[in-house]
Formats: structure tokens, sequence, C-alpha cells
């Protein structure tokens, strides 16, 4: 069995998150932002762009209903790929803060 460890990443230096994971590894994004409709296809077509492959991302939300997070895993190759989604997420109408 494959343990999991858990990350914080707003406790880490971005240059010590690629020491922290070796690739290929599994790789859960987190992505809030502004209630609507077409959010997680957004989020689905702007992972696809970087690493192909069939997602299921889990939708939950908040307390208010004024937002919603989409958390969606991928499998890593390395850590460009990873970079790359932060940003490009982030730039996803809407969105608040990417996880």
């Amino acid at each position: 069995m494959t343990e999991t460890k858990t990350v914080n990443l707003a406790d880490i230096p971005q240059a010590k998150l690629k020491d922290l994971l070796e690739f290929p590894c599994s790789f859960t994004f987190k992505v809030v932002g502004s209630a609507r409709d077409n959010l997680v296809d957004d989020v689905v077509q702007m992972v696809q762009q970087v690493v192909k492959g069939d997602y299921l991302p889990s939708l939950k939300e908040s307390g208010k209903g004024t937002y919603h997070s989409v958390s969606i895993t991928i499998n890593a190759e390395n850590i460009e790929q990873v970079e790359t989604l932060y940003a490009d997420l982030a730039k996803i109408d809407g969105v608040r803060m990417v996880l």
C-alpha cells in the first residue's frame, strides 16, 4: 500500500515543492472560484491541455453558495506540469485561489 503524504503548500517555499515530490505522482489541485455553472468544465478543460486523461473532479459549494471549490487529481510526470497548472488554473474566469 502506498503511503499518502499531506503537504500544506502555504508552509513551503515554492523551490522546495519539487524536493517533496517524486515523479510520476498523484497531485490534487483545489480550485476555488465564484459559483457558476461551467467552473468544473473550465477546470477540466484547462487540466486536459497540460495532462491528458479522464478526470472525475469533485465539487463543493460554500455555506452561502457564493463559491465553489473543485478538486481534481492528476498524474503528474514532472514539476513543470504542476507549476504550469497552478498558473493556468488561476487564470480561469472567477477563480479566487488555487491550492
